[in-house]
């Protein structure tokens, strides 16, 4: 969990965060989750990320920052994560006292303790079922942005409504990690927000509503649990009184919409319509502005955090940095910079050689192997070295490029 505080010129006044293994090891997570036995089910506990919220303020606190400063509050939770409070919650929520640490006051209050997150993928059937209930992956990624994923929301709750329906009803609402933990602050139950809600297969992307065929393919009475979304730009309110109290928050400190990280990149980077971002890492995610999107089987559309009216896709390559990590160990003595010379000896469409390379089974396309055709297109075990390199390298970018196009990106000319 981390906390940055900026003033009006964007200056950063303030940084610091709770590492979750080392700083909350009583909860005993690996890099803040739990794997379970199956290796499918990946979760963590809720009251976990209480407490940490409760740590970082005291951390703050305790070094004198200025509560009652803050004009506005705001922040970024991990898309696809969810939340499940307990009837009654709302008014615990509301009472809390500040004498206590809220972690303490809320212990009670979901009614499943350990929350699905985004590496889960304990869902495959509840993906199938609703993908068959909407007529096809196609027509549910023409809906809601994508096709049936084990990690979104919707498909999460169908599992946990059909394996313990007794949970299920006494769930009073659900949150996303970015909404619950905007509620936390809010002192009531915050909406989801546009953004960060299409990464859930529940809504529709072009009237931002709720699609009654989805929620009615995961589970009853869904809608009352979920809330009306929201702009990710609305002011939901003033901070909680609690925060106040305890903190000396100025009473007039707003609350502004929690969303997703993914969105939140595409807003903290500035991206405007024709740019394009990619975070090369061991997944390289692609992340764009766009006008007019096409929503096809790979790939997500999601509502664009910053307009409203116009989106955002997203497209994550499983081959990253550790497949070119292999081929620099391999063809470059492990050295960046000969890895570089090498790739600067060739030309540009390096004479007609083309690779693809998968060391693991890939998102986009789902395939795996390494494939490499020569200039007459004909299929060869190997390349020299610094046709290699660069056969990678304008592989993985051309991949982007194409599957992007494919979400309705167009390069500017």
């Amino acid at each position: 969990l981390k906390v940055i505080a900026i003033d009006e010129q964007l200056r950063v006044i303030y940084e610091d965060n709770v590492h979750f293994d080392k700083d909350l090891p009583e909860f005993k997570t690996q890099g803040g989750v739990y794997i379970h036995s199956d290796r499918l089910t990946v979760t963590s506990p809720v009251l976990m990320w209480v407490k940490a919220l409760d740590m970082i303020l005291e951390k703050m606190k305790s070094s004198g920052f200025n509560f009652s400063q803050v004009r506005a509050l705001s922040g970024a939770g991990q898309q696809h994560g969810s939340v499940y409070w307990k009837k009654g919650s709302i008014q615990i929520l509301k009472n809390a006292s500040p004498e206590l640490p809220l972690h303490q006051s809320l212990k009670g209050c979901f009614s499943v303790s350990n929350s699905p997150i985004w590496m889960d993928s304990s869902t495959a059937s509840q993906c199938r079922e609703l993908e068959r209930a909407v007529g096809g992956a196609q027509h549910l990624a023409s809906v809601t942005g994508s096709r049936a994923y084990e990690r979104f929301t919707g498909n999460q709750i169908a599992k946990i409504y059909s394996q313990n329906p007794e949970v299920y009803k006494q769930t009073e609402r659900i949150s996303l990690v970015s909404s619950f933990a905007a509620s936390l602050f809010l002192g009531t139950y915050a909406p989801i927000d546009y953004s960060d809600g299409s990464g859930m297969n529940l809504l529709q992307i072009w009237e931002k509503t709720w699609s009654k065929s989805c929620l009615d393919a995961c589970a009853p009475g869904l809608e009352e649990k979920l809330g009306c979304p929201v702009p990710s730009h609305s002011v939901l309110g003033p901070i909680s009184p609690y925060y106040s109290q305890r903190y000396g928050f100025s009473p007039d400190c707003k609350i502004v919409a929690f969303t997703g990280d993914n969105p939140a990149s595409l807003a903290g980077m500035r991206l405007q319509e024709g740019d394009i971002a990619i975070s090369l890492g061991t997944s390289d995610t692609l992340f764009l502005w766009i006008q007019e999107p096409t929503p096809a089987l790979e790939g997500h559309i999601l509502c664009n955090p910053v307009d409203s009216q116009t989106y955002m896709a997203l497209l994550c390559f499983k081959n990253g940095s550790l497949m070119r990590e292999r081929i620099r160990d391999e063809c470059a003595s492990g050295s960046w910079d000969e890895f570089s010379k090498a790739l600067s000896s060739t030309v540009a469409g390096n004479s007609g050689n083309l690779g693809f390379y998968f060391d693991v089974m890939e998102i986009t396309p789902e395939a795996v192997g390494i494939h490499r055709f020569n200039r007459d297109n004909q299929k060869v075990p190997s390349f020299p070295k610094e046709v290699e390199i660069r056969a990678l390298i304008e592989g993985q970018f051309m991949a982007k490029r194409i599957h992007a196009e494919k979400l309705g990106y167009k390069v500017c000319k």
